[in-house]
């Protein structure tokens, strides 16, 4: 289990890893407008999900360089989401 505590709160979350490059998740809490409370991000900035984001997004300015990270939100039974991030270029 991973303990993760942000303004007094405790939260325990599973250990994962990431599918896509083997690396222990570690919890994030995202802001607040999101309405997620903690979620599991891969961090490896040598993630190919990661590295290879940065075409997968539609619809985005030219020269953005924006891509995804893989998480995972406990509060829906740990599916996956995509959380928006700059990438290298």
């Amino acid at each position: 289990m991973v303990i993760h505590e942000y303004a007094g709160i405790v939260t325990e979350l599973e250990d994962r890893n990431c599918p896509h490059c083997g690396k222990p998740m570690e919890p994030w809490l995202p802001p607040p407008e999101t309405g997620w409370d903690v979620i599991l991000i891969c961090n490896s900035n040598s993630c190919p999900f990661y590295l290879g984001s940065e075409e997968d997004i539609a619809h985005k300015r030219p020269g953005s360089h924006l891509g995804c990270r893989y998480a995972l939100n406990p509060q829906n039974g740990y599916k996956p989401v995509n959380v928006l991030a700059v990438c290298p270029h």
